[in-house]
């Protein structure tokens, strides 16, 4: 049976199955140092995800597989969903956590960020007839935008005035069906998660909105303010990465481009929000 589901937010998942574990864990100590324990959450398509052989997968899973390696330490996944998972990493029940997690400001507050490992923007996704009434930014007002609770793309539809229809752990078919017949108008998110679930649904009437594009992002892995040594472990290795060609490749293998360089579009607006 295919466990691979399509979901759309980078940050929006809830847990499908946690990795089992045999030890009572102290949430205050450290993972041992020959070992690299990921949170993530085995949800999220194409960056951490289940195959066709029920193997975890994913841009962000196997760009830790390469980090690992290049460090000399096994990888151990640990399932959960986004709160979760930083969690987690909080607490050093996992050293970082890889889900196509964002860099912004108010992360780096809490967190210590890696050296990007993806580059994007936002993009709308909407019915394909009439465009759901939308040409820019300022039509997103009094619209119904689809979305998890709480997702910084919510954050931007409620800033533009959308009317927010939230959702729990939905798959990219049920907001595109919903899209579709009305129930919603709009869905902001990703540009390139966006454009691989459209791609993976060809019979359902919907788009990306082109040229109208917004928020310039970047993401990479979430570490532990405290364990600064590994953010530099971890920030040598996605360098070399970056120069030898392997992040590039792995980029391709699963976004079809690189996108762990700078993307050239046109930004309509940047859309600041808490």
């Amino acid at each position: 049976m295919k466990k691979t589901l399509l979901y759309l937010s980078v940050a929006c998942l809830v847990i499908l199955g946690g990795c089992k574990n045999d030890t009572k864990e102290n949430p205050t100590k450290k993972v041992a140092s020959d070992e690299l324990v990921v949170a993530t959450s085995g949800t999220l398509f194409p960056s951490s995800y289940y195959n066709d052989k029920n193997e975890l997968t994913g841009y962000d899973v196997e760009v830790t597989k390469e980090i690992g390696k290049r460090l000399n330490k096994k990888v151990i996944f640990k399932e959960f969903n986004v709160d979760g998972m930083l969690s987690a990493v909080q607490t050093h029940k996992a050293d970082i956590a890889a889900n196509d997690f964002s860099i912004n400001k108010k992360r780096e507050e809490k967190f210590s960020l890696s050296e990007p490992i993806k580059y994007s923007f936002g993009s709308m996704v909407v019915r394909k007839e009439d465009n759901s009434g939308i040409s820019s930014l300022d039509d997103v007002k009094g619209k119904k935008a689809a979305g998890e609770a709480s997702t910084t793309y919510m954050k931007v539809a409620e800033s533009l005035g959308a009317t927010l229809v939230n959702y729990d752990n939905a798959t990219n078919d049920q907001y595109m069906t919903d899209l579709v017949k009305g129930r919603t108008d709009v869905i902001l998110n990703d540009y390139y998660l966006q454009k691989m679930a459209v791609a993976a649904l060809p019979d359902m009437p919907v788009k990306i909105l082109e040229d109208v594009y917004f928020n310039p992002s970047s993401s990479g892995l979430v570490i532990n303010k405290d364990n600064q040594e590994l953010k530099k472990e971890i920030d040598s290795a996605i360098t070399d990465m970056k120069k030898d060609g392997t992040l590039t490749k792995i980029a391709t293998s699963f976004y079809g481009e690189d996108i762990s360089k700078k993307p050239t579009v046109k930004i309509s607006k940047t859309i600041e929000v808490e």
